[in-house]
């Protein structure tokens, strides 16, 4: 009986961790070896958000059935039953809990202006950058994903490099 829940629950955990990001150091497998458009911006504000996670329903089925299972051994044959049914259902709130839980990311909001003066706003995960007001940044767009990053350092022969922001 232990051994049936730590399995379920081994398989859920492994099934949530291959849930998508919207972190920008992660590129999705469809999009790599596909042109990209590239367009400058300039930062103008950031702020923390919080993207919030799935409720694919896979953690509350697998909460079900350990909440079940567990439920069902307890006490006599009608009162197995019963606490079955309970455990089923705590189980599928605490594992709809858990997985939105674990699906869910910190993320920030970018905004952005554009070269031409239009504005944008873009939402990613938290990464290995950071940006500022002020940062020259790029926005790649693959399909129908955005992705904020730093825009390279353009050297001109015969000028020095500019000083690195910290």
């Amino acid at each position: 009986m232990k051994r049936l829940t730590h399995t379920t629950l081994a398989a859920t955990l492994a099934l949530l961790s291959a849930c998508s990001t919207t972190n920008p150091d992660v590129v999705n497998p469809n999009d790599a070896q596909r042109l990209s458009s590239v367009v400058d911006a300039v930062v103008l504000s950031t702020r923390p958000v919080t993207v919030d996670g799935s409720q694919s329903g896979i953690g509350a089925a697998a909460g079900g059935v350990v909440g079940g299972v567990a439920g069902s051994s307890v006490g006599g044959s009608r009162e197995a039953v019963a606490v079955g049914v309970i455990g089923a259902v705590v189980g599928a709130v605490v594992g709809n809990a858990v997985e939105r839980g674990a699906t869910s990311e910190k993320a920030q909001e970018i905004l952005l202006q554009l070269r031409n003066g239009e504005r944008r706003s873009v939402v990613q995960a938290v990464g290995s950058e950071t940006f500022a007001p002020g940062d020259s940044v790029i926005l790649v767009t693959t399909g129908n994903r955005v992705r904020v990053t730093k825009a390279p350092v353009m050297m001109v022969p015969g000028k020095p490099a500019p000083a690195a922001k910290g």
